[in-house]
């Protein structure tokens, strides 16, 4: 037999996503979109999470070993969405200063690896990370910039959307997405080169319209 790990497609794009996150806050989002994704998938016979995380918990009384893992990941689950609800705030506090102030924000979308990055450090000479790989960005990155006839505004860079994006990574990046859901103003960044540039403006569509930005001006 081949020992080989077998995983589907939301656990391979959680899985990048885990490789690219290097923020505290990109890395918590990740694990709570992977403990969702895995709540999901709990099932007698399951190798338990005090064997795979090194003894994280103990049983209660009368508790199975199915019962105390649901324990367990909704224990984190909960304790990851409230450092994320903190982080929300924070973001939410800074939105609303730049509102007061009548400074419009202009969010970077498009597909993964389309080149929103390197666009965004060419306007604004800044050093964000770039590569040519899928999910390079997943923390939100703001830069302020003077654009004429309009004055200051604040420009985003923010992650990449894929095809049918994986409902627990939408939920868990709540404050990530929230930069593209209030903009004033949203960029489409698409790549002319790629082969599917079509299908890949319709994915990128279909999830603005899932996160309710879609009817944002373009």
């Amino acid at each position: 037999m081949c020992e080989c790990r077998v995983i589907d497609r939301t656990g391979l794009i959680l899985d990048i996503f885990a490789q690219r996150a290097r923020t505290h806050e990109g890395k918590l989002q990740v694990e709570l979109a992977q403990l969702r994704h895995l709540a999901t998938r709990l099932v007698r016979g399951w190798t338990h999470l005090e064997r795979q995380k090194g003894g994280i918990g103990l049983r209660g009384p009368g508790e199975t070993q199915l019962e105390t893992d649901r324990r367990l990941l909704r224990n984190r689950i909960v304790q990851i969405q409230s450092r994320l609800e903190k982080v929300e705030k924070q973001r939410e506090q800074g939105r609303q200063s730049r509102i007061k102030a009548d400074v419009p924000t202009v969010s970077l979308v498009g597909y993964t690896n389309a080149g929103k990055s390197t666009l965004f450090n060419q306007i604004t000479e800044a050093r964000v990370y770039a590569a040519d790989q899928l999910f390079a960005t997943l923390d939100p990155t703001l830069r302020r910039i003077d654009v004429a006839d309009v004055g200051e505004t604040v420009l985003a860079d923010t992650v990449g959307f894929i095809r049918h994006l994986p409902h627990d990574l939408v939920a868990a990046f709540k404050a990530t997405l929230q930069e593209t859901r209030q903009a004033t103003l949203l960029l489409h960044v698409v790549d002319a080169a790629d082969v599917r540039v079509q299908e890949n403006i319709e994915a990128v569509n279909t999830v603005l319209e899932e996160i309710d930005a879609h009817e944002i001006p373009p």
